[in-house]
């Protein structure tokens, strides 16, 4: 270890079934003097996913297909992972870990250790449900506890999602907000059609893109969603007005945020929303939920509709159809807010939060 604490090698988790596989290479790639081993769960991981992870020299994948802590019944695969992760810790030798989810930061670390909390079920099951999660999340409710308490410090993407964790699970330690970014050269906007474009995941309720299909024919506009329809019990949710693209790739989600000259996310649960930088940075105009964590994020660059006000989401989108000088103002207003989510700005705060970890835990260790 050097004498200013910097961290050579990281241990970090990730899920592949939402962004925080995106938001994982991302960080790796704005810190390439740090060599990670990325540690992935949730689901097989794609050909595409190994193609981004090769292109990274400073990352070593680590793939395994463990149930993540809010699937159905996930506590034996949970704790088969612990065990699998501290194999990967003993073989790597971290100097860090990154924990991008909860329950694992009990486990018997030989290194300081951070939790970044991208979201949780609890906040889920209020914001989406509008009423606390039943008895049979306690068992969850129990372990993200005994999670926070363990972590060393606790990260989370903003300020509504921190004090959330501090409400559901009577969690008061030292965290910080450090916001998530895209790297700019990988969108940008290209001439626009005349159509509404959405990503996600059809089936998830914080999503809520069911609401677009609920306004699709009170709009002149096409809407488009990209997004898996299937849930990982089985189950798939279908639309009949929108157009659904399916799953798309990489390169092909780029292209038609490109194209698109509305981005509409209206979110019932979005505790940051990667998608929405993505489609900033595409020179998309916003119309997202009007929730805590996006107007925290965004601001004056987007218009802001409850996501359960479908005549509000119909009236909106209508009136930026109608609006070319409207929609073109916000989604220059977008773009220039997406650019301060800059990776590098993103990788001097986490840079900064591990050092402040080894520090004190070389002094911990000392005393």
């Amino acid at each position: 270890m050097s004498a200013t604490c910097e961290p050579k090698r990281i241990l970090v988790t990730a899920d592949i079934v939402g962004g925080v596989w995106t938001y994982a290479l991302e960080l790796a790639r704005a810190l390439p003097q740090i060599e990670f081993a990325l540690a992935t769960m949730g689901a097989p991981i794609s050909d595409e996913q190994r193609s981004e992870a090769a292109q990274l020299r400073n990352v070593t994948l680590f793939p395994s297909t463990y149930a993540l802590e809010w699937m159905d019944h996930p506590w034996s695969e949970v704790d088969e992972a612990g065990e699998w992760l501290l194999g990967v810790a003993t073989k790597f030798k971290p100097d860090l870990i990154h924990l991008n989810g909860y329950a694992h930061a009990v486990l018997p670390w030989d290194a300081p250790m951070i939790v970044v909390a991208h979201s949780c079920v609890l906040s889920w099951w209020s914001a989406v449900k509008k009423f606390n999660a039943p008895r049979e999340y306690n068992e969850y409710r129990r372990r993200v506890s005994d999670g926070l308490n363990a972590a060393d410090l606790v990260v989370a993407p903003t300020a509504a999602m921190l004090e959330s964790l501090r409400s559901n699970y009577d969690w008061f330690g030292e965290g910080s907000v450090i916001f998530n970014a895209r790297e700019p050269r990988l969108f940008a906007p290209r001439k626009k059609r005349n159509s509404i474009f959405a990503a996600g995941r059809l089936w998830d309720e914080a999503k809520n893109l069911a609401a677009l299909e609920a306004v699709a024919l009170r709009v002149s506009w096409s809407i488009e969603v990209a997004g898996d329809a299937a849930h990982p019990n089985g189950k798939t949710r279908e639309f009949k007005h929108v157009h659904s693209l399916g799953r798309l790739s990489s390169a092909e989600l780029a292209a038609r945020l490109g194209t698109s000259a509305i981005y509409a996310l209206p979110a019932r649960y979005e505790p940051f929303g990667l998608s929405v930088v993505e489609a900033a940075l595409s020179g998309c105009a916003l119309v997202l939920g009007h929730i805590a964590s996006l107007r925290e994020v965004w601001g004056d660059a987007a218009l802001f509709v409850d996501p359960d006000d479908h005549d509000a989401l119909a009236g909106t989108l209508s009136h930026l159809i109608e609006d070319k000088a409207r929609r073109t103002d916000l989604a220059q207003r977008a773009r220039w807010r997406a650019l301060e989510f800059s990776p590098s700005k993103m990788a001097d705060a986490y840079r900064g939060a591990y050092r402040d970890c080894l520090r004190q835990y070389h002094k911990d260790v000392a005393a």
